[in-house]
Parts: C-alpha cells; sequence; structure tokens
C-alpha cells in the first residue's frame, strides 16, 4: 500500500533540481547571482517539453494561428508607442534602517518587513533593463531589453497579416526571453529579471472580441489540466479595474496554488484596439485591416492569452512532486509528470554491467532514440537506478535481465504504478508507442471522404 505524503513547501522541490540537473543556480561557483537560475540536463529537456506541448496545442493544432520570433532589441520608439517608457513602474521604497527595498504595493504596513524601520515615500522605478547599442554610450545610442514579446508581434502585424494572406481572426504565437529589472524576486524560478513568454496576440474583429475572450480563458485553462495539473490546484480571478493593465479591458488570470499561496501562470487580456492605435500613431503606418465585405476599414482588437514557460514549468515540477511511503517504511521521491512533459521517457537499465547484456540493451536504446529521448544507465542496483529515474519522472524503465538472453524479452516497469511487465524484444516499440500515446494512426479514405 503506497501513501503521498502532504508536500507544503518549496525545499524539497528545489533540492531535487539541484540534486537531480534540473534547475541550478546562476554562476553558483562565484556565489550564485539572485533570482537567476540554470536549466540543467533534465531541467532543458522539461522546460522544451513544456513549450513544444504550449506550441504544439496553439499553433500545430490550429489553422488560424502562425508562429513569429521577434528580435529582443527593437528601436526605443516601440516601447514610447506601448506605453512602457511612461507607464512600466513599480512603487520603490528603501528602508532607512537596514538599506533594503521593497514594492510598496506588496507591504502589508508602512515599516520595513525586515527590521520594523522607517521606509522612504513611495518612488516609481521603471522595470526595462537599458543598454546601449554601438560604440558610444549615449542617449542616441540607448535601447531596451524588451519587458515583454507582444510588442514584436505588434509591430509585425501587417507584414504577417499579407505575408501569410490571412484575415481577422487569426493568431501570432511567439515564445521568447523578456526582462524586467523587478525590485523583489523570488519563490525560486517563480519571479526573475529573466524569463521567457509564451504569447499570442489574436486579431479578431471588435464585435467578436468578448466572445473570442472568453473562448480562449477555457481552451487555455483546459491546457495545464489536460497535462495534468490538478483541478484543485487551479483556478480562474478576474482582475479588478484596479489591477489592469493600462492597455485592458478585461484580464482573467488563470492561478496554481504553489506552497507559497496562490500566484498566476497565465493572463488572458482583452487589449482592444490599443497596441495597433498607439503603433499606427506613433509610426505614422495604417495598421487597419480591409474588411472587403463590407468595403470598411478597422483595427483589430486583440485578445492575448500570455503564459510563462518558467512559471508552467513550476507549476508541472510542483504538481508532479510526490514523496511516498511503502509498505517497508521506505520513501520514494517520485516526479508523476505527464508524459509530454517527462525529460526522459525511457530508461534502459541492464541488469549487469557483462557485455552480453549491455551490448543488446545499447542496441536497444539506439533504435528507441529514433522515437523519444532514452537514457542508458548501468551505474549502481537496479533499485538505485529506478529511483534515480522516478526523481527526474522517467514514465517507464526497461530492464535486460539474464534471462532475456533465451526468451529475448524485457522487463517494463511503471513509474507511477510500479508494476512490472515481461515484453518481447519486437513488440517493445508497439509497447511504448501505446503507452506514450505516440502511436501514429494511419489516413483512412472513408473516414476522410465520409459525408
Amino acid at each position: 500500500m503506497v501513501e503521498a505524503i502532504q508536500v507544503d513547501t518549496m525545499e524539497r522541490v528545489v533540492s531535487l533540481c539541484k540534486r537531480r540537473g534540473i534547475i541550478l543556480q546562476s554562476s553558483e561557483i562565484y556565489g550564485g547571482l539572485a533570482s537567476c537560475w540554470d536549466y540543467g540536463p533534465y531541467g532543458v529537456l522539461l522546460k522544451n517539453n513544456v513549450k513544444r506541448a504550449w506550441w504544439r496545442t496553439v499553433v500545430q493544432a490550429r489553422e488560424d494561428m502562425v508562429g513569429l520570433d521577434a528580435a529582443i532589441l527593437m528601436r526605443p520608439e516601440v516601447w514610447h508607442a506601448s506605453g512602457h517608457i511612461e507607464t512600466f513602474h513599480d512603487p520603490l521604497v528603501d528602508c532607512k534602517s537596514c538599506k533594503q527595498r521593497f514594492r510598496a504595493d506588496q507591504l502589508i504596513s508602512a515599516n520595513c518587513p525586515v527590521c520594523g524601520g522607517e521606509l522612504t515615500e513611495p518612488r516609481n522605478f521603471n522595470l526595462m533593463f537599458k543598454t546601449f547599442m554601438g560604440p558610444v554610450e549615449d542617449s542616441a545610442a540607448l535601447v531596451y531589453l524588451r519587458p515583454e514579446t507582444a510588442q514584436g508581434i505588434f509591430v509585425n502585424f501587417r507584414n504577417v497579416m499579407t505575408a501569410t494572406r490571412r484575415k481577422p481572426p487569426f493568431g501570432i504565437a511567439q515564445i521568447g526571453k523578456a526582462f524586467r529589472n523587478e525590485i523583489t524576486p523570488g519563490n525560486f524560478t517563480f519571479r526573475t529579471r529573466e524569463f521567457e513568454q509564451m504569447e499570442i496576440e489574436y486579431f479578431c474583429p471588435p464585435e467578436e472580441a468578448d466572445a473570442i475572450w472568453e473562448r480562449w480563458v477555457e481552451e487555455r485553462f483546459r491546457w495545464y489540466r489536460d497535462l495534468g495539473i490538478r483541478s484543485e490546484q487551479l483556478r480562474k480571478r478576474q482582475q479588478s479595474a484596479t489591477e489592469l493593465a493600462h492597455y485592458a479591458r478585461a484580464t482573467v488570470d488563470i492561478e496554481y496554488r504553489f506552497p507559497f499561496g496562490w500566484s498566476e501562470l497565465e493572463g488572458i487580456a482583452n487589449r482592444t484596439d490599443y497596441d495597433l492605435a498607439q503603433h499606427s500613431r506613433h509610426s505614422g503606418q495604417d495598421l487597419s485591416y480591409f474588411d472587403e465585405e463590407t468595403k470598411q476599414h478597422y483595427l483589430p482588437y486583440v485578445v492575448e492569452p500570455s503564459a510563462g514557460a518558467d512559471r508552467a514549468t513550476l507549476a508541472f515540477l510542483v504538481d508532479a512532486f510526490a514523496e511516498q511511503s511503502d509498505d517497508k517504511g521506505e520513501i520514494r521521491t517520485v516526479l508523476q509528470l505527464h508524459h509530454q512533459l517527462a525529460p526522459i521517457k525511457v530508461a534502459i537499465l541492464p541488469l549487469s554491467k557483462k557485455p552480453e547484456l549491455t551490448e543488446p540493451a545499447r542496441r536497444i536504446a539506439e533504435a528507441l532514440r529514433a522515437w523519444w529521448t532514452v537514457e542508458f544507465d548501468v551505474t549502481g542496483s537496479i533499485g538505485k537506478r529506478y529511483r534515480r529515474q522516478d526523481e527526474i519522472g522517467t514514465p517507464y524503465c526497461l530492464t535486460l535481465d539474464f534471462a532475456s538472453l533465451d526468451d529475448h524479452a524485457v522487463t517494463i516497469r511503471d513509474r507511477d504504478s510500479m508494476c512490472q511487465e515481461r515484453v518481447p524484444v519486437v513488440d517493445v516499440i508497439p509497447y511504448l508507442q501505446e503507452k506514450l500515446a505516440t502511436k501514429i494512426t494511419n489516413l483512412q479514405s472513408d473516414t476522410i471522404f465520409s459525408k
């Protein structure tokens, strides 16, 4: 009988991430850099799988979406037009005693939360990182690291629409780095100064915007559940009028209940025509769409589902993390990740280091790599190797033993149930295809052309 042990803090997750090379402190050998993190060998696979799952759902599976990869550096005029230079601020206060800095809007009292000292009056702090382009560091060379990926989509709206022959409603999706000089980053990878966004700008006729916004809220909420996050750990929360960004008519946040509380994974905003109107005005370029049916020009409204790749990855990690005790009282740590997200899909574990087992095991690993990310491990007892794979979320472990030399079969162990099944080598790929939901179905003529 396996019992789940309640995990209510981040410490074990952070410890596991370091121990297994999932997420590591940036510049650690020099003492680290606050709130900067490196994704290790398993972490980069996990995060890439999160991004692939997002792209597959919002671009590949839809005919009304296209992709983009815009530059991080853009003309400063872009950020004047978008309002970021004038409005992208947080209120900053300093403690006069201990000199620590805080966001004023996150404090619950007028005194320093660290030492109780007196705080300065709040002042606006712009969150954009500044740098210079070219050899001279003067105002003419000033550029910004983008604080969001959205503006790269807006300034390319007309080019993409023309090149792809699209008309509203249609969307442009982008995954990319963004940078914000946060006053108080923290909670592991939840809030950092360098992060990755997965954003959609969905352009639609103004009269359709509200209904489309509601559909995107439901579709994005469902995406997290479909990839294994427990329903009770997710919620939708509509922002109040005082919370809304300057461009938003309405926004719903999808929140996850982390050990540190309910926090945003993704916001779905109705941005109206704010961005296209601003860029039309500041650039002098007409970004309206001409509707051939009505013979009228209009600026499309924009619905924006904006998700954090790092936050989503952290939520999947936390939700999948479990510590279980068996009937012997031994503790097993396991990441019960959805198969699509697991860094390694199959581990090949020959029971012995002897060549008569390792050589056929390596040949099996080579064949499976054409389909999945595979790890070969021959070091340590089979129990310890199972535990290592449990901790990185590997769904299936395949073991060759000396009986395999006679019956040409292997033992496949399921991560979640720990059940083992003997499978002939010739059936391993179709067996795993079915288990990992990667089996390819041929098109059937009677299905395609039936009325």
